[in-house]
């Protein structure tokens, strides 16, 4: 841990994902917003986070639209993923989801499409719903959102089930429930997590997060901000990704930034005292 840490995730075919991208929930929501969404983005891009995170639930689409926009002509930089409802989740429903995804991010292909949570739709049916896709060219690698330990396992029992890439969860330092079973069992079968709200999603968990002690203390030793400590602590490891998502150009700078910030094994056990890793399973957290 900490002074050699690597800032991508390296697929077996040699592509470099930052371990940092840009996620999208609440994108797209607000008309007046279109355009600073976009150029949040593009900033992004511009400061390495290639890695683009939206659903076609987020703003009902609308989320994808800004991203069309933010990467038109320049796609090649871009490690794009999208998510589709659980109810699209059949090999027919999939294929469409995909296409009306793919027509608003103004793309010939994703590189990584997930099943945003688990629902009715049996296992067996996305897996043939997604690996048809990857047999098209529509998408690159596919995964899944949401998913627990059992889920996964579940899934890796079924035909084609070991070719999901990646399982986007909420992690940060103040839900750290993937810790006691999910995250071995994802590290065991070398299936990527993808954290979403790495900094808490507002309110009082974040408030927890970012204005406790450790966190401002470490983070006034770094001259950075607690946002930026709790960043750095998701993928200190070097195989975990962090989509944080910012609008204002600030905070895409800061979260660009905090991909050079290495924690000392010190400044982790203050942290592990502030917030200790689980003892016994937990539900997982969804937002």
């Amino acid at each position: 841990m900490g002074q050699q840490k690597k800032s991508v995730i390296t697929w077996a075919d040699g592509r470099e994902v930052p371990l940092i991208g840009q996620g999208t929930w609440h994108m797209g929501e607000k008309a007046s917003l279109r355009q600073e969404e976009v150029r949040a983005l593009q900033l992004g891009l511009d400061l390495g986070m290639t890695l683009v995170d939206t659903a076609e639930m987020y703003a009902e689409g609308g989320a994808e639209e800004i991203v069309g926009e933010a990467i038109r002509g320049r796609r090649d930089e871009v490690y794009l993923v999208s998510k589709a409802y659980p109810h699209h989740a059949d090999r027919q429903g999939l294929a469409q989801a995909c296409e009306a995804s793919l027509t608003r991010l103004g793309t010939e292909y994703m590189d990584m499409y997930l099943l945003h949570w688990r629902g009715n739709i049996p296992l067996e049916e996305t897996i043939q719903g997604m690996e048809k896709l990857r047999e098209q060219g529509k998408i690159r690698k596919w995964g899944v959102s949401n998913l627990d330990t059992s889920d996964m396992e579940e899934l890796w029992s079924l035909t084609g089930g070991d070719t999901c890439a990646v399982n986007q969860v909420l992690y940060h330092a103040a839900s750290r429930g993937i810790e006691y079973d999910l995250l071995p069992w994802s590290r065991t079968h070398g299936v990527p997590v993808m954290a979403y709200c790495p900094i808490a999603q507002g309110g009082r968990l974040r408030r927890g997060l970012l204005e406790h002690p450790v966190m401002e203390d470490i983070a006034a030793s770094h001259r950075v901000t607690p946002s930026q400590i709790a960043l750095a602590w998701v993928i200190r490891d070097g195989d975990i990704w962090a989509i944080p998502k910012a609008v204002q150009e600030s905070h895409v700078r800061e979260n660009a930034a905090a991909a050079n910030i290495r924690l000392t094994p010190e400044q982790l056990q203050q942290i592990d005292e502030a917030f200790p890793p689980p003892t016994q399973k937990q539900p997982l957290d969804i937002v």
